[in-house]
């Protein structure tokens, strides 16, 4: 799940993305990797995991921009978000990359 929140102030949206449970599938870990992070493993945004099982994480990103991510579970299994604005091929493998569009 993907909430919005744009600000009034700057061109700025509070996006927080939530993978629940059962999309989890028991993962330990959970970190979003895309265009904000440059699809850098090193780098990825490690999520919070709630205690009901599911994780979630909030990132300032500019507005009017495009961003491709994807969650990475527990470091090796890469899924996407299943309420994303679009999908696109990711050009490396016949998977598609999640697009949030803001």
């Amino acid at each position: 799940m993907i909430s919005k929140k744009f600000l009034k102030s700057k061109p700025v949206c509070k996006v927080t993305f939530k993978l629940g449970k059962e999309e989890a599938n028991g993962a330990k870990k959970v970190a979003l990797a895309g265009d904000f992070n440059e699809w850098n493993v090193a780098k990825k945004t490690e999520m919070k995991k709630l205690k009901n099982g599911s994780f979630t994480t909030t990132l300032d990103l500019e507005v009017g921009k495009n961003y491709e991510f994807r969650y990475v579970l527990d470091g090796t299994n890469w899924i996407n978000e299943a309420e994303a604005d679009k999908y696109v091929p990711n050009g490396i493998s016949y998977e598609e990359n999640s697009v949030l569009a803001l």
